[in-house]
């Protein structure tokens, strides 16, 4: 047998049971043509219809210009307190606006606000002529993020989201981008809840449907062209679990507030949560090639916990995927592969599995073992 087959895929299968309760899975059947609900805490998605469709993203691209102007402040290229000029551009912009003038010099802060809360078309393009100069190499500077973040359905033109046929995101791209402000950006995520902003004697509501309405709902941004319809970025958090929601394709505000609605109650009462793993706890082992030891274990890197819908009665199937097997020597905490759980009618979620110990390389008697044992299956003489 030649020395290839070290790379063959090797996989274990598992059955994990769940709590028992009725048939089959109710799938999600609201009104909007187009959408996409991932739960944060598993990474599962939950439901998806047409959700790698790039689309024109209005103001809810504008999530890509906060993503940026977050990631500034982290590496300490600007502080909250830091001031920005406002140019005859940026005050110019139509449609939703912070009221911006040239003689203000708003802070940080106050353009997060002007974005997140009142979605200010002119806050966008001070931000990022702020952040780039002008709002074209902008443009350039962010869409190499988010390429690095691992949006492949995404072209960005600009700032604000001002329609242009070159300007596309989709669903599945935003709530990518959504949950990297919810988990990278936490420190910043508050904003978005808040529900009015005044500023230049204007105080103005947030936009976001039913903020403070009891359902969760704690953010992110709406928008609206109409190529796609009313639409909206959605976050809302009940007890210790968070979902994002994105959807289009609505034909008014009120049939997207509705929609919210609806998503946020089907997400939240038709799945269990169910403990799979703990962190540390052995998955699988693999087998080791010229180690001091023949095998390793895989453990779990984090916890595992999935999300069953309660009207299914079934297992849940879970394999184990590495290539093996793996040569020594193996550090503590190595990945070494990855464990695949399947629920019936949702995405298979993955999490990374770990070297559970560290395994040395092989003496020479290892060494001796394996080479004969290669050496009796290239002769057909190992065990049938």
């Amino acid at each position: 047998m030649p020395l290839g087959f070290l790379r063959v895929l090797l996989t274990s299968l598992l059955v994990v049971v769940v709590a028992s309760v009725a048939s089959a899975q109710s799938p999600y059947g609201g009104r909007a043509p187009n959408f996409y609900v991932l739960d944060v805490g598993t990474g599962q998605v939950l439901a998806e219809q047409n959700a790698d469709i790039p689309l024109p993203p209005a103001s809810m691209s504008k999530l890509v210009t906060l993503a940026m102007l977050f990631d500034a402040l982290r590496d300490g290229r600007v502080q909250m307190s830091t001031t920005w000029s406002v140019t005859q551009r940026a005050h110019e912009m139509g449609g939703s606006s912070m009221f911006l003038e040239t003689r203000h010099r708003p802070t940080t802060e106050e353009l997060i606000r002007g974005i997140a809360i009142v979605s200010g078309n002119d806050a966008a393009v001070a931000v990022a002529e702020g952040l780039a100069g002008t709002e074209e190499a902008f443009a350039v500077m962010a869409q190499r993020r988010v390429e690095e973040l691992g949006m492949t359905q995404t072209s960005i033109a600009n700032a604000s989201g001002w329609p242009n046929p070159h300007h596309r995101m989709s669903l599945h791209d935003l709530g990518t981008l959504a949950r990297y402000l919810v988990v990278e950006h936490a420190p910043y995520f508050h904003y978005f809840a808040e529900t009015e902003f005044e500023w230049n004697g204007i105080t103005q509501p947030n936009r976001v449907p039913l903020l403070g309405a009891g359902l969760g709902i704690d953010g992110l941004k709406t928008g609206h062209t109409e190529e796609a319809g009313y639409s909206l970025v959605g976050s809302a958090r009940q007890g210790n679990r968070r979902i994002i929601f994105v959807f289009s394709g609505l034909n008014s505000a009120t049939e997207r507030s509705e929609e919210a609605e609806r998503i946020v109650g089907w997400a939240f009462r038709q799945f269990a949560q169910q403990d799979v793993f703990s962190q540390g706890a052995t998955v699988a082992t693999a087998e080791v090639w010229m180690g001091a030891q023949d095998t390793v274990s895989m453990v779990a890197a984090s916890p595992v916990s999935i999300l069953v819908p309660m009207m299914a009665q079934n297992t849940v199937a879970a394999r184990v995927e590495y290539d093996g097997p793996i040569a020594a020597p193996i550090a503590e905490g190595q990945e070494l592969g990855r464990l695949v759980v399947e629920v019936e009618g949702l995405t298979p979620m993955t999490t990374p599995l770990i070297a559970g110990h560290a395994v040395a390389q092989g003496g020479f008697m290892p060494r001796v073992r394996t080479a004969a044992a290669l050496i009796g299956q290239q002769l057909g003489l190992g065990q049938p």
